[in-house]
């Protein structure tokens, strides 16, 4: 588990992150956006060891980084928005250089590096030069470098940039089969809808501080204290409509062609109760359901609108 405690890093005058706190839980895989120039990457480099903080803590099973960084750096995989790759080197002889500097005895690399080289499915590029290789296959191996030391946790800041729609979904894939591998992974991306699409979790940054933090739904749902349902019906819309706007905990009631939508505040047991009365008026009801947020829509109003 990873754990953030009052991070504060300052330059100058100026606070790039100011007393921010999360946990991620581990096996998850958690989103982390925000503004340009909201203190991600910044908060991403403090977690991976390569910035100190001016204040507070960061714990990985319990090791707080500040005090121990070198601990920490044996159980983190870091993936930078923007790297460089040795272009005269071929794939494995890239794999093997960085094997290396983990101290990986030579005997062990060629098996580990063939597993790894499989897992981002580049075994049939393991002889080509790196410079060969298109932006999306760059990505996939410098996130199998990332895994050179079989890190408990990795940091991804933006993987999927620059990548067309065919290597993002390669790359969504690839990361969902680390998750079930039991690794962690906290990932920031400005591409929103997938981002949604992979986590259990995600974490908003605002000038510095943590502006919200859970699932999509469960921020929503803080955000707007109400819940938004969905209906259709097969037949009788206006009916359904007049049953509807009688309910007290139905606010905001809007028709489309074929369903409606309306604001729920009410309880279970009340929402419940205006399907059996929809259903026992004769209403052949085909869908009935709690509209989810989506992460673009909470992003817009956790950030007041700022572009990420």
């Amino acid at each position: 588990m990873l754990e953030i405690k009052d991070l504060v890093k300052r330059y100058g005058k100026f606070t790039a992150v100011d007393h921010l706190s999360l946990s991620v839980p581990e096996g998850t895989i958690y989103g982390f956006v925000g503004p340009n120039g909201a203190g991600k990457t910044t908060t991403m480099r403090i977690m991976a060891g390569l910035l100190t903080a001016t204040e507070g803590s960061v714990l990985m099973d319990g090791i707080d980084a500040t005090k121990n960084p070198k601990a920490l750096r044996e159980r983190i995989g870091y993936m930078p928005d923007f790297f460089g790759v040795y272009d005269n080197l071929k794939v494995t002889e890239y794999m093997d250089f960085y094997a290396g500097t983990y101290g990986i005895p030579y005997k062990e690399r060629g098996g580990m590096i063939d597993n790894l080289l499989e897992i981002v499915d580049l075994t049939h590029k393991k002889e080509f030069y790196v410079d060969s290789l298109s932006r999306g296959m760059k990505q996939r191996l410098c996130l199998a470098r990332s895994l050179i030391h079989d890190p408990s946790l990795l940091i991804l800041d933006e993987p999927a940039s620059g990548l067309d729609p065919r290597a993002r979904v390669e790359m969504k894939e690839i990361l969902k089969q680390l998750q079930s591998m039991g690794k962690t992974i906290v990932i920031s991306s400005h591409i929103l809808p997938e981002l949604a699409e992979m986590c259990t979790q995600v974490g908003i940054i605002d000038h510095g501080r943590l502006a919200a933090a859970g699932s999509v739904q469960e921020i929503m749902h803080r955000l707007t204290q109400k819940r938004v349902i969905y209906v259709r019906p097969a037949a009788e819309m206006e009916k359904m409509l007049r049953i509807l706007e009688e309910q007290p905990s139905v606010q905001g009631l809007v028709e489309n062609t074929l369903d409606a939508e309306f604001d729920f505040d009410g309880t279970d047991e009340e929402l419940a109760g205006i399907l059996k009365r929809l259903v026992l008026a004769d209403v052949p009801v085909v869908a009935f359901r709690e509209k989810e947020g989506n992460l673009e829509e909470v992003f817009m109003r956790v950030t007041g609108g700022e572009s990420v």
